[in-house]
Protein backbone atom coordinates (compact mmCIF):
# COMPACT_ATOMS: atom_id res chain seq x y z
CA UNK A 1 0.00 0.00 0.00
CA UNK A 2 3.02 2.53 0.95
CA UNK A 3 4.68 1.52 -2.08
CA UNK A 4 1.80 2.22 -4.51
CA UNK A 5 1.00 5.60 -2.46
CA UNK A 6 4.21 6.61 -3.57
CA UNK A 7 4.04 5.53 -7.05
CA UNK A 8 0.86 7.53 -7.55
CA UNK A 9 2.47 10.78 -5.53
CA UNK A 10 5.52 10.48 -8.02
CA UNK A 11 3.31 10.66 -10.74
CA UNK A 12 0.97 13.29 -9.37
CA UNK A 13 4.47 15.56 -8.61
CA UNK A 14 5.65 14.60 -12.35
CA UNK A 15 2.72 16.11 -14.04
CA UNK A 16 2.82 19.10 -11.96
CA UNK A 17 6.51 19.00 -12.77
CA UNK A 18 5.86 18.99 -16.55
CA UNK A 19 3.08 21.51 -16.48
CA UNK A 20 5.07 24.40 -14.84
CA UNK A 21 8.08 23.29 -17.03
CA UNK A 22 5.41 24.35 -19.88
CA UNK A 23 3.77 27.29 -18.73
CA UNK A 24 7.19 28.94 -16.85
CA UNK A 25 9.71 27.78 -19.51
CA UNK A 26 7.67 26.73 -23.04
CA UNK A 27 5.15 29.14 -23.20
CA UNK A 28 6.22 31.75 -20.84
CA UNK A 29 5.30 34.41 -23.07
CA UNK A 30 2.38 34.21 -25.48
CA UNK A 31 3.08 33.51 -28.91
CA UNK A 32 1.61 32.38 -31.91
CA UNK A 33 2.81 28.30 -31.66
CA UNK A 34 4.28 27.45 -35.97
CA UNK A 35 4.55 24.08 -36.84
CA UNK A 36 7.89 23.29 -36.40
CA UNK A 37 7.68 24.00 -32.60
CA UNK A 38 4.53 22.34 -32.41
CA UNK A 39 5.73 19.30 -34.40
CA UNK A 40 9.21 19.40 -31.37
CA UNK A 41 6.09 19.55 -28.70
CA UNK A 42 4.90 16.48 -30.04
CA UNK A 43 7.57 14.29 -30.04
CA UNK A 44 8.71 15.52 -26.66
CA UNK A 45 5.88 14.44 -25.24
CA UNK A 46 5.38 11.12 -27.62
CA UNK A 47 9.04 10.36 -26.17
CA UNK A 48 8.11 11.11 -22.66
CA UNK A 49 5.18 8.36 -22.78
CA UNK A 50 7.22 5.84 -24.04
CA UNK A 51 10.07 6.36 -21.69
CA UNK A 52 7.38 5.82 -18.97
CA UNK A 53 5.87 2.62 -20.93
CA UNK A 54 9.41 1.40 -20.65
CA UNK A 55 9.69 2.22 -16.88
CA UNK A 56 6.39 -0.13 -16.43
CA UNK A 57 7.73 -2.81 -18.46
CA UNK A 58 11.09 -2.97 -16.38
CA UNK A 59 9.46 -2.92 -13.08
CA UNK A 60 5.78 -4.41 -13.52
CA UNK A 61 6.39 -6.43 -16.96
CA UNK A 62 5.20 -6.74 -20.13
CA UNK A 63 1.09 -7.12 -19.72
CA UNK A 64 0.99 -3.67 -18.15
CA UNK A 65 3.99 -2.23 -20.60
CA UNK A 66 1.35 -3.59 -23.47
CA UNK A 67 -1.69 -2.50 -21.84
CA UNK A 68 -0.71 1.22 -21.17
CA UNK A 69 0.68 1.46 -24.87
CA UNK A 70 -2.97 0.33 -26.65
CA UNK A 71 -4.45 3.06 -23.83
CA UNK A 72 -2.14 5.61 -24.99
CA UNK A 73 -2.72 4.82 -28.61
CA UNK A 74 -6.43 4.69 -28.24
CA UNK A 75 -6.63 7.99 -26.21
CA UNK A 76 -4.14 9.66 -28.36
CA UNK A 77 -6.15 8.66 -31.26
CA UNK A 78 -9.49 9.96 -30.07
CA UNK A 79 -8.63 13.38 -29.12
CA UNK A 80 -8.01 13.86 -32.93
CA UNK A 81 -11.84 14.61 -32.44
CA UNK A 82 -11.37 16.80 -29.77
CA UNK A 83 -8.55 18.62 -32.04
CA UNK A 84 -11.49 19.04 -34.67
CA UNK A 85 -13.74 20.62 -31.80
CA UNK A 86 -11.29 22.83 -30.42
CA UNK A 87 -10.46 24.38 -34.21
CA UNK A 88 -14.14 25.07 -34.48
CA UNK A 89 -14.50 26.65 -30.98
CA UNK A 90 -11.28 29.06 -31.49
CA UNK A 91 -12.98 30.02 -35.26
CA UNK A 92 -16.46 30.35 -34.25
CA UNK A 93 -14.78 32.94 -31.06
CA UNK A 94 -11.89 34.38 -33.31
CA UNK A 95 -9.68 33.52 -30.51
CA UNK A 96 -6.29 35.09 -31.53
CA UNK A 97 -3.84 32.74 -32.22
CA UNK A 98 -1.40 33.66 -29.49
CA UNK A 99 -3.94 33.23 -26.80
CA UNK A 100 -4.73 29.60 -27.70
CA UNK A 101 -2.41 27.80 -26.08
CA UNK A 102 -3.13 29.44 -22.70
CA UNK A 103 -7.08 28.29 -23.08
CA UNK A 104 -6.12 24.85 -23.63
CA UNK A 105 -3.66 24.73 -20.66
CA UNK A 106 -5.99 25.73 -18.27
CA UNK A 107 -8.54 23.28 -20.04
CA UNK A 108 -6.39 20.49 -19.90
CA UNK A 109 -5.03 21.19 -16.49
CA UNK A 110 -9.28 20.82 -16.04
CA UNK A 111 -9.35 17.74 -17.91
CA UNK A 112 -6.68 16.00 -15.60
CA UNK A 113 -8.85 16.33 -12.24
CA UNK A 114 -11.82 15.57 -14.00
CA UNK A 115 -10.72 12.74 -15.54
CA UNK A 116 -8.95 11.14 -12.42
CA UNK A 117 -12.71 11.68 -10.69
CA UNK A 118 -14.43 9.65 -13.57
CA UNK A 119 -11.44 6.83 -13.86
CA UNK A 120 -12.09 6.52 -10.01
CA UNK A 121 -15.61 5.92 -10.37
CA UNK A 122 -15.78 3.70 -13.32
CA UNK A 123 -13.78 1.65 -11.93
CA UNK A 124 -15.27 1.72 -8.39
CA UNK A 125 -18.62 0.79 -10.21
CA UNK A 126 -17.20 -2.06 -12.30
CA UNK A 127 -15.58 -3.92 -9.21
CA UNK A 128 -18.93 -3.24 -7.25
CA UNK A 129 -21.28 -3.86 -10.08
CA UNK A 130 -19.39 -6.24 -12.67
CA UNK A 131 -22.39 -6.14 -15.46
CA UNK A 132 -21.72 -2.29 -15.98
CA UNK A 133 -19.14 -3.50 -18.55
CA UNK A 134 -21.58 -4.31 -20.54
CA UNK A 135 -23.21 -1.18 -20.38
CA UNK A 136 -20.19 0.43 -21.19
CA UNK A 137 -19.82 -2.17 -24.05
CA UNK A 138 -22.80 -1.51 -25.68
CA UNK A 139 -22.25 2.59 -24.89
CA UNK A 140 -19.20 1.88 -27.09
CA UNK A 141 -20.31 -0.02 -29.71
CA UNK A 142 -23.18 2.39 -30.14
CA UNK A 143 -21.21 5.82 -30.05
CA UNK A 144 -18.95 4.18 -32.97
CA UNK A 145 -21.96 3.64 -35.04
CA UNK A 146 -23.49 6.95 -34.30
CA UNK A 147 -20.19 8.32 -35.29
CA UNK A 148 -19.46 6.73 -38.44
CA UNK A 149 -23.32 7.60 -39.62
CA UNK A 150 -22.63 11.31 -38.59
CA UNK A 151 -19.68 11.87 -40.19
CA UNK A 152 -20.28 15.41 -41.74
CA UNK A 153 -22.57 16.11 -39.17
CA UNK A 154 -21.53 20.09 -38.27
CA UNK A 155 -20.93 21.18 -34.88
CA UNK A 156 -22.66 24.83 -33.71
CA UNK A 157 -20.79 26.39 -30.69
CA UNK A 158 -23.91 29.23 -29.95
CA UNK A 159 -25.58 26.05 -29.18
CA UNK A 160 -23.74 25.13 -26.35
CA UNK A 161 -25.84 24.67 -22.84
CA UNK A 162 -22.53 26.39 -20.40
CA UNK A 163 -22.40 29.63 -22.73
CA UNK A 164 -26.24 30.40 -23.11
CA UNK A 165 -25.54 29.82 -19.04
CA UNK A 166 -22.71 31.89 -18.61
CA UNK A 167 -24.29 35.10 -20.43
CA UNK A 168 -27.29 34.50 -18.46
CA UNK A 169 -26.00 35.18 -14.98
CA UNK A 170 -22.53 36.64 -15.75
CA UNK A 171 -21.56 40.23 -17.47
CA UNK A 172 -19.22 39.25 -20.55
CA UNK A 173 -17.18 41.85 -22.16
CA UNK A 174 -17.59 42.41 -26.18
CA UNK A 175 -13.72 42.27 -26.66
CA UNK A 176 -10.60 40.17 -25.38
CA UNK A 177 -9.14 41.64 -22.97
CA UNK A 178 -5.64 40.12 -23.79
CA UNK A 179 -4.67 36.95 -21.74
CA UNK A 180 -7.31 37.56 -19.06
CA UNK A 181 -10.12 35.23 -18.04
CA UNK A 182 -11.88 38.45 -15.52
CA UNK A 183 -11.07 41.84 -15.61
CA UNK A 184 -12.87 44.77 -13.36
CA UNK A 185 -15.04 47.50 -14.76
CA UNK A 186 -17.34 50.40 -12.84
CA UNK A 187 -17.15 48.41 -9.43
CA UNK A 188 -17.78 45.18 -10.87
CA UNK A 189 -16.13 41.64 -12.19
CA UNK A 190 -17.17 40.87 -16.09
CA UNK A 191 -15.98 37.81 -17.84
CA UNK A 192 -13.83 38.19 -21.05
CA UNK A 193 -15.02 36.21 -23.80
CA UNK A 194 -11.63 34.17 -23.26
CA UNK A 195 -13.59 32.67 -20.09
CA UNK A 196 -16.11 31.67 -22.49
CA UNK A 197 -14.16 29.59 -24.60
CA UNK A 198 -12.32 27.63 -21.51
CA UNK A 199 -15.58 26.50 -20.11
CA UNK A 200 -16.31 25.38 -23.63
CA UNK A 201 -13.28 23.22 -23.98
CA UNK A 202 -13.96 21.86 -20.04
CA UNK A 203 -17.30 20.98 -21.47
CA UNK A 204 -16.47 19.10 -24.55
CA UNK A 205 -13.60 17.38 -23.09
CA UNK A 206 -16.35 15.84 -20.57
CA UNK A 207 -18.19 14.83 -23.38
CA UNK A 208 -15.28 13.02 -25.01
CA UNK A 209 -14.21 11.55 -21.94
CA UNK A 210 -17.94 9.88 -21.85
CA UNK A 211 -16.30 7.82 -24.59
CA UNK A 212 -12.97 7.89 -24.00
CA UNK A 213 -13.20 6.56 -20.73
CA UNK A 214 -15.14 3.02 -21.24
CA UNK A 215 -13.04 2.54 -24.00
CA UNK A 216 -9.95 2.26 -22.16
CA UNK A 217 -11.56 -0.01 -19.68
CA UNK A 218 -11.78 -2.72 -22.42
CA UNK A 219 -8.33 -2.57 -22.47
CA UNK A 220 -7.47 -2.35 -18.30
CA UNK A 221 -9.13 -2.03 -15.19
CA UNK A 222 -5.42 -1.23 -13.77
CA UNK A 223 -6.23 2.04 -12.43
CA UNK A 224 -2.24 3.28 -12.46
CA UNK A 225 -2.37 2.15 -16.20
CA UNK A 226 -5.90 4.08 -17.14
CA UNK A 227 -4.90 7.28 -15.74
CA UNK A 228 -0.99 7.09 -16.53
CA UNK A 229 -2.14 6.72 -20.16
CA UNK A 230 -5.09 8.94 -20.11
CA UNK A 231 -3.21 11.87 -18.92
CA UNK A 232 0.56 11.78 -21.12
CA UNK A 233 -2.45 11.78 -24.01
CA UNK A 234 -3.77 14.94 -22.53
CA UNK A 235 -0.54 16.16 -21.99
CA UNK A 236 0.38 15.75 -25.71
CA UNK A 237 -3.42 17.36 -26.75
CA UNK A 238 -2.19 20.92 -26.72
CA UNK A 239 0.86 20.63 -28.86
CA UNK A 240 -0.78 17.77 -31.19
CA UNK A 241 -3.54 20.66 -32.11
CA UNK A 242 -0.70 23.45 -33.28
CA UNK A 243 0.58 20.23 -35.46
CA UNK A 244 -2.66 18.91 -37.04
CA UNK A 245 -4.76 22.11 -36.78
CA UNK A 246 -4.05 23.46 -40.64
CA UNK A 247 -4.08 19.97 -41.97
CA UNK A 248 -7.37 18.44 -40.22
CA UNK A 249 -9.37 18.12 -43.00
CA UNK A 250 -7.25 15.66 -45.15
CA UNK A 251 -8.05 13.11 -42.38
CA UNK A 252 -11.06 12.38 -43.27
CA UNK A 253 -11.45 9.17 -43.03
CA UNK A 254 -9.67 9.10 -39.68
CA UNK A 255 -13.08 9.30 -37.97
CA UNK A 256 -14.66 6.11 -39.72
CA UNK A 257 -11.39 4.57 -38.77
CA UNK A 258 -12.22 5.71 -35.09
CA UNK A 259 -15.91 4.25 -34.75
CA UNK A 260 -14.48 1.08 -35.86
CA UNK A 261 -11.83 1.00 -32.64
CA UNK A 262 -14.62 1.64 -30.84
CA UNK A 263 -17.15 -0.69 -32.19
CA UNK A 264 -14.08 -2.97 -31.30
CA UNK A 265 -13.48 -2.34 -28.10
CA UNK A 266 -16.83 -2.18 -27.37
CA UNK A 267 -17.37 -5.66 -28.48
CA UNK A 268 -14.43 -7.10 -26.28
CA UNK A 269 -16.19 -5.58 -23.47
CA UNK A 270 -19.15 -7.70 -24.13
CA UNK A 271 -17.92 -10.99 -24.61
CA UNK A 272 -14.65 -10.52 -22.26
CA UNK A 273 -17.11 -12.92 -19.93
CA UNK A 274 -16.85 -15.64 -22.75
CA UNK A 275 -13.57 -14.59 -24.93
CA UNK A 276 -10.59 -12.37 -23.87
CA UNK A 277 -9.30 -11.06 -26.64
CA UNK A 278 -5.44 -10.78 -26.07
CA UNK A 279 -3.64 -6.98 -25.10
CA UNK A 280 -0.88 -7.62 -28.02
CA UNK A 281 -4.30 -8.27 -30.51
CA UNK A 282 -5.84 -5.25 -29.40
CA UNK A 283 -2.72 -2.82 -29.54
CA UNK A 284 -2.30 -4.44 -33.09
CA UNK A 285 -6.11 -4.06 -34.26
CA UNK A 286 -5.89 -0.33 -33.07
CA UNK A 287 -2.60 0.53 -34.51
CA UNK A 288 -3.82 -1.18 -37.86
CA UNK A 289 -6.91 0.83 -38.21
CA UNK A 290 -5.11 4.39 -37.39
CA UNK A 291 -2.92 3.19 -40.02
CA UNK A 292 -5.01 2.52 -42.72
CA UNK A 293 -7.50 4.99 -42.04
CA UNK A 294 -4.74 7.89 -42.40
CA UNK A 295 -2.98 6.14 -45.66
CA UNK A 296 -6.75 5.99 -47.20
CA UNK A 297 -6.95 9.81 -46.75
CA UNK A 298 -3.67 10.94 -48.04
CA UNK A 299 -4.42 9.04 -51.39
CA UNK A 300 -7.95 9.57 -51.58
CA UNK A 301 -8.43 13.29 -51.28
CA UNK A 302 -11.46 15.18 -49.93
CA UNK A 303 -12.62 16.32 -53.63
CA UNK A 304 -11.91 12.73 -54.72
CA UNK A 305 -14.75 11.25 -52.10
CA UNK A 306 -16.96 14.59 -52.98
CA UNK A 307 -16.67 13.85 -56.89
Amino acid sequence: MVHSTLVWLGFIFFVISMLVLDLGVFQRRSHVIKVRESLLLTAFWISLALLFNLGIYYFKGSKPALEFLAGYLLEESLSVDNIFVFLIIFSYFRVPPHYQHKVLFWGILGAIVMRFLFIMLGITLIQKFHFIIYLFGALLVYTGIKMARQNDEEVHPEKNPVLKLVRRFIPVTQDYEGSKFFVKRGGGLFATPLLIVLLMIETTDVIFAADSIPAIFGVTLDPFIVYTSNIFAILGLRSLYFALSGIMNRFHYLSYGLSLILIFVGVKMLISEFYHIPIGIALGFIALVLTVSIVISIYFPAQDKIK
